[in-house]
């Protein structure tokens, strides 16, 4: 079991503006105009699986063969020719991964809007000059391919330097939903199995957040009195995991000292050790200290490539994809199945009259 969007879902569009904020701070530090600083981040405009097509500076809606459903170059949505020059046959090669970055993952929506609002600000700005490929200042010349590199790293900078983190721990309550049936979730999966927890998080990230989620409210009805600590509902805790890399060959097995956060010196040799933390390792490590074989674990995650593609086809283990967007669309279809209907029987009777 992954634990972002799995056990802490974060709240949307708070945790997203939060990140676009994070992401634009960056940017104006290293460089970009300070009038990015007025964009605010529009919940309604970007979704996930979208691909940024670096070579022209376009978000794409593609489907999973690669053809192209939408195409927007900063908030302006493109139509029939223009569609058609930049991309014959309406049809990207989505393999070519030098080119065409896909969003796919909900941490990415930040992301996408940002790169809606740099198009959109050079586009618009009199002090460059529009290109096919990215924008002229006097003798500077910036791509799309270079601004993809440079959100990219913004991206990084955000996460690793802790920023994200910082400001996420100040104010759970804002940031994060509680679900107080969630102890009791995992008390009734343990008495039939065993719950294992691998997030890319550290320790101290994932022990804040846990420790929110599961040991804050004592006289929670939901809560199993026998459970004292949040690590106490898991056969086992594996943090650092580096995925997709944890379902390849993953990386040294340390032992976490919970007291301190830090790893204990040296590769973990030993047995499993209830309540124990352990950092780093790989899928294979995980079914050889449960006991169990691939083909018994059923994965569940949110990332589709990084949790489910490599887990299901490097190791052979069950998935379980959660896609939060799924109830938003299934609201919409029960709401305004009329409607669709009825668009549906009026393009079959355009289609039949051509």
């Amino acid at each position: 079991m992954s634990c972002p969007y799995i056990l802490a879902v974060y709240r949307s569009p708070d945790y997203e503006e939060l990140g676009f904020e994070l992401l634009v701070d960056r940017l104006v530090c290293i460089g970009y105009p300070h009038e990015l600083l007025t964009y605010k981040y529009d919940p309604t405009f970007p979704t996930r699986g979208l691909v940024f097509d670096s070579l022209y500076g376009n978000l794409l809606k593609v489907d999973s063969n690669g053809n192209v459903l939408v195409c927007v170059h900063g908030f302006r949505f493109l139509k029939g020719a223009e569609v058609w020059s930049k991309y014959p046959n309406k049809f990207i090669q989505r393999d070519d991964t030098k080119r065409f970055h896909v969003l796919n993952t909900l941490f990415n929506l930040a992301e996408t809007y940002l790169y809606a609002c740099l198009v959109d600000y050079f586009t618009d700005c009199s002090r460059y000059v529009n290109y096919d490929t990215g924008y002229r200042h006097g003798n500077l010349f910036m791509s799309f391919q270079s601004i993809l590199q440079e959100v990219r790293d913004a991206m990084d900078y955000v996460h690793d330097s802790g920023c994200l983190k910082e400001k996420t721990l100040a104010n759970l309550d804002k940031y994060l939903l509680k679900d107080e049936r969630m102890p009791l979730l995992l008390s009734r999966i343990r008495e039939v199995g065993k719950i294992f927890l691998a997030t890319n998080s550290d320790y101290k990230y994932t022990n804040a957040i846990m420790s929110y989620l599961f040991d804050d409210d004592k006289d929670d009805k939901y809560k199993d009195p026998e459970k004292k600590t949040w690590r106490s509902y898991f056969d086992l805790i594996v943090v650092d995991t580096r995925k997709p890399l944890f379902f390849a060959e993953g990386t040294v097995l340390r032992q976490v000292n919970t007291d301190n956060g830090k790893l204990r010196i040296g590769t973990y040799t030993g047995p499993h050790q209830h309540c124990a933390v352990y950092s780093g390792g790989s899928s294979d490590i995980v079914c050889d200290l449960l006991g169990v074989k691939g083909k018994e674990i059923l994965y569940v995650g949110d990332h589709i490539f990084g949790d489910i593609l490599k887990s299901k086809k490097r190791q052979g283990w069950r998935t379980f994809l959660v896609v939060p967007e799924l109830a938003k669309e299934l609201s919409i279809w029960t709401e305004k199945s009329d409607l669709l209907h009825n668009s549906k029987r009026a393009d079959d009777g355009i289609s039949s009259s051509l």
